[in-house]
């Protein structure tokens, strides 16, 4: 796949995001990422996954000089085909490590959140968290619930109104992640705990992942296509349009 390098070991594989500088998210890397892991759970020779990134970058995030050139129907699509993608990667039956190898803020931050133990490399920029707020940015509803499920509702308000970033220790202890370690040992770790987790007797894994993440689980029981028009309708607003036209020019500065 043109954005993704799929590595396939004796009994697991490692998904690399490999889209450009900084693995931003366009379609062609949501499309592949869905792809892929649907395949992958269907396949009864992997047994587990990593989804990775390289060195010092997990992802940046949504890819907005991608989506600000989408005509309407690509904009929908776009996020038809994101909405789905985080849904079914969510209901992956196997284990699902991430290791986050630098920064993963905003969209990034919620396709870590989609695995089920996550190792974040330590480093001055690299940070996770919901930062759209800075940029009068809405975050669509799956992906609130998505970071509230693991922040707590509560706690998650309070960090999208501040904007608030984590570096790695940090995000241990608001339970985004759940280790933290220099990058260059982070693929090694999650390679060791996913062999761990293979370890466990498959049926019980998968059944175990199911009724411990109920909640989760719930939240992304959607209809696709209703929060996709909902969330296209919002971004009709003469003003949000504005707010994205002088936010493409600070990143084009």
């Amino acid at each position: 796949m043109s954005t993704l390098n799929v590595i396939r070991k004796k009994n697991y594989a490692i998904v690399e995001m490999d889209q450009g500088k900084v693995n931003a998210l366009n379609t062609d890397l949501w499309r592949d990422l869905g792809d892929t892991f649907r395949t992958l759970d269907s396949d009864d020779k992997i047994m587990g996954a990593i989804l990775s990134g390289r060195p010092h970058c997990f992802s940046a995030g949504l890819d907005i000089m991608h989506i600000a050139q989408l005509s309407k129907e690509e904009y929908a699509e776009y996020w038809r085909i994101a909405l789905t993608t985080l849904r079914d990667m969510i209901r992956f039956s196997k284990p699902l490590i991430g290791a986050i190898t630098g920064y993963a803020p905003a969209g990034g931050t919620i396709l870590a959140l989609t695995t089920d133990y996550r190792i974040m490399g330590r480093g001055p920029k690299h940070v996770i968290g919901m930062h759209e707020f800075k940029m009068s940015l809405l975050i669509p509803e799956l992906l609130c619930d998505i970071y509230a499920y693991h922040m707590g509702e509560k706690e998650a308000w309070v960090a999208v109104q501040n904007a608030q970033l984590y570096h790695s220790d940090d995000a241990v202890k608001v339970g985004l992640v759940n280790e933290s370690a220099d990058v260059e040992e982070v693929l090694n770790k999650a390679e060791k705990h996913l062999e761990k987790q293979i370890g466990v007797y498959a049926p019980v894994f998968k059944m175990s992942k199911k009724y411990l993440r109920r909640e989760l689980l719930n939240r992304v029981d959607i209809d696709v296509e209703s929060h996709v028009q909902e969330f296209c309708k919002f971004g009709e607003d003469p003003m949000i349009a504005e707010m994205m036209k002088m936010f493409l020019s600070t990143l084009k500065k």
